[in-house]
């Protein structure tokens, strides 16, 4: 099988690659195709998987290009990792929003705004393309902010692009370990939208085993969620939140703190990527970890933490399940059907999903809390609010978008936001009566 990695020159293919390497299943990936426009970064990475490779004599040849649509050609899947903008455009979206009192974290709040309005051009046409020249793949899409993109290409691909996020994986593995089984052997009740769901029950053996984990304090917070959130906050909500709900929860905190992610990230990785080599990356790769938000942590992230969700496992088997027919069980950004009733049949939503040779599909599961279905809906409009605003290229809808984010706000501070970015500024100038 045919592999292309668009954003192939990024810090995390090795991942990909590793896992790649690791697998002995019929039907392998055999070819690994990397795209990106960076020929530079293509190079450090192609250098980072040859020692990867070294001594194993049947790994799967890799190749790379700056050329998108002969990349295509022939593939059988394509995963989309790209970062449109690179870590300065993230940075400038966490110190513009900062500047403008408000969040800016890279998929949350103005930065995930900011972020959609330069991703979704970009990944229209390369769903555009694919459809021409790998018109029988399936896309992976990983891109931030995932469910935004996923929704956004669905629009070309249908239902062969499906997003993925490591985030509820993590989530899964903490609670399971923490609930003492094995993830393998729980069914997780999850639902919400990318970054925005909640885990409602945990089924072991045909038993809920999630109850008894929010009546032990202890056990609780054992692990990330329980110590970000509190024993006692998780308990009033009967669930445990995805990580990234505490920038709702605790949005006060969270711009007091001043998270800055971007600008620490984009000095690692130029680091990286003077010098580059498997020794240095897997020293980066850790770094990373253990300072993954570290902003609403007190002390150092659990060691047993450290390996997160693995978005590269979740790719795997989703691959794997596609290109075998074997079902298999995976949380994806997938069509909404009728699952959640609060939102429309197309809207891409974060659910365990059933996947064999024909995609994915959603099943069944509990509904969104009472107390999250305004945020999963006031969430969607800014989500496509943004894709309008990106298809357009019109200041009024990217205005909207940015002032119906719950964590902004504000009419007067998005077109603040949107006049001061220096990545947005020329693409959506202010009209001359300075009003949108």
């Amino acid at each position: 099988m045919k592999l292309v990695i668009l954003g192939g020159g990024g810090f995390r293919v090795p991942l990909v690659y590793r896992a790649l390497l690791a697998d002995r299943s019929p039907g392998r990936v055999t070819e690994v195709v990397l795209h990106d426009l960076d020929a530079a970064r293509l190079s450090a990475i192609g250098g980072v998987l040859a020692e990867l490779a070294t001594d194993i004599s049947d790994a799967p040849e890799v190749t790379a290009s700056t050329d998108l649509d002969g990349a295509l050609r022939g593939a059988d899947f394509v995963f989309s990792a790209i970062r449109v903008g690179g870590l300065d455009g993230r940075a400038a979206d966490e110190s513009v929003a900062a500047s403008c009192g408000v969040l800016g974290q890279e998929t949350v709040g103005a930065g995930g705004v900011a972020y959609g309005l330069r991703t979704v051009p970009v990944a229209l046409d390369i769903a555009r393309r694919i459809s021409v020249h790998a018109p029988d793949a399936w896309v992976i899409n990983f891109t931030n902010p995932a469910g935004m993109v996923t929704e956004a290409m669905a629009a070309h691909l249908g239902s062969r692009v499906i997003g993925i996020c490591d985030s509820p994986v993590g989530l899964g593995k903490r609670v399971a370990r923490a609930v003492g089984t094995d993830l393998a052997d729980a069914w997780l009740d999850y639902a919400g939208l990318n970054h925005l769901g909640w885990l409602r029950g945990v089924h072991v053996h045909g038993r809920d085993v999630l109850p008894d984990l929010l009546a032990d304090t202890e056990r609780l917070e054992s692990f990330e969620e329980g110590k970000l959130f509190g024993s006692e906050w998780l308990r009033t909500l009967g669930a445990i939140p995805n990580e990234y709900l505490h920038y709702y929860y605790f949005t006060r905190e969270a711009v007091e703190a001043g998270a800055s992610r971007g600008a620490f990230l984009l000095e690692q990785q130029k680091r990286f990527y003077a010098a580059p080599s498997w020794e240095s990356w897997e020293r980066t790769r850790l770094e990373r970890e253990q300072t993954y938000m570290a902003e609403t942590r007190e002390d150092e992230r659990d060691s047993d933490d450290l390996d997160g969700g693995g978005y590269e496992r979740v790719a795997l088997d989703l691959m794997h399940a596609i290109a075998s027919g074997n079902r298999a069980t995976l949380i994806l950004n997938v069509p909404n059907k009728t699952t959640l009733a609060c939102l429309d049949a197309d809207a891409i939503i974060e659910v365990p999903s059933l996947v064999d040779a024909n995609g994915a599909r959603p099943v069944s599961v509990s509904q969104v809390p009472d107390e999250g279905v305004g945020l999963v809906t006031a969430l969607k409009v800014v989500e496509r609010a943004t894709i309008k605003a990106a298809i357009s290229g019109e200041r009024t809808h990217a205005v909207k978008a940015l002032a119906l984010h719950p964590l902004v706000d504000s009419v007067s501070i998005a077109r603040k936001i949107v006049d001061a970015h220096p990545l947005l500024s020329g693409v959506f100038p202010a009209a001359c009566t300075r009003r949108s």
